[in-house]
């Protein structure tokens, strides 16, 4: 018996409908709703004790416009990523809104951000709506997932100032590039290659109770939510008698 149009028509609205719902499932470029808020005590900058270890470089970094996340914060993958947020009042909001990197782990009332006050307001269409954005304190919001990108910059290792050597590394991963996640990091030994996979602290740092011998080099796994993975291997080595508190530049850019 042939099937009806009416059974026709309604396999293949199922099908459109199941076609939209995998679309938008997938969609690392679409928008999300939420809400937003500020650091109520900070400076226009963000906070130089993050829960992603970055210390007072986290405050300053990109020109200060960052933010602490909850969810996002992903037991720390979710360190150094960037992401486009625009407030939705068009009275005072910008089209453009602000980029922001995640530098800290908070929540607030519902909300997905807790932005430095310098990026809150970066939101706004002109500094008076800017400080109209202020006085609201929280604002509803839609984010999306962007490349980070920092011009003239190297990613860079930033030697713990708790490392002991040669019995205890620790580091933190400064200007992560490109729109995937650092989830694993070896550490390699350069004459004979041995590598060993790190632990994750907490946040973006680093970790190692007995760190391989010699120069060593840092590899670090960039990944993404579609399960595409690259493994990056810095043209600089860290020199054999790394000292605490020292930062070294990887000499590699990525835009995975």
């Amino acid at each position: 018996m042939a099937p009806s149009l009416s059974s026709l028509s309604f396999l293949f609205a199922i099908l459109l409908l199941m076609h939209a719902h995998a679309k938008a499932s997938t969609c690392s470029d679409c928008f999300v709703q939420s809400r937003a808020s500020y650091y109520p005590n900070s400076d226009e900058k963000g906070t130089d004790t993050g829960r992603c270890g970055y210390g007072s470089f986290g405050a300053t970094l990109n020109g200060g416009d960052v933010s602490a996340v909850s969810d996002l914060y992903r037991d720390g993958v979710g360190c150094g990523a960037c992401y486009q947020v625009r407030c939705t009042n068009s009275a005072y909001c910008s089209d453009k809104g602000v980029t922001i990197v995640v530098t800290d782990h908070g929540s607030g009332d519902r909300t997905d951000f807790i932005m430095s006050s310098r990026a809150f307001g970066h939101m706004a269409q002109t500094t008076d709506a800017a400080s109209s954005l202020l006085n609201l304190g929280v604002v509803d919001i839609e984010y999306r997932r962007v490349s980070c990108s920092y011009p003239n910059k190297n990613i860079t290792i930033k030697i713990d100032e708790n490392s002991s050597y040669p019995h205890y590394f620790a580091f933190v991963i400064y200007y992560q590039q490109g729109k995937k996640d650092i989830t694993a990091v070896q550490l390699c030994e350069t004459q004979n290659f041995v590598c060993k996979l790190l632990d994750r602290s907490h946040g973006a740092v680093w970790t190692t109770t007995s760190p391989p011998s010699g120069a060593l080099q840092v590899r670090m796994l960039f990944s993404d939510d579609d399960g595409d993975e690259s493994w990056v291997v810095p043209v600089n080595n860290i020199p054999e008698e790394w000292k605490a508190g020292e930062t070294y530049d990887t000499g590699v850019q990525v835009n995975l």
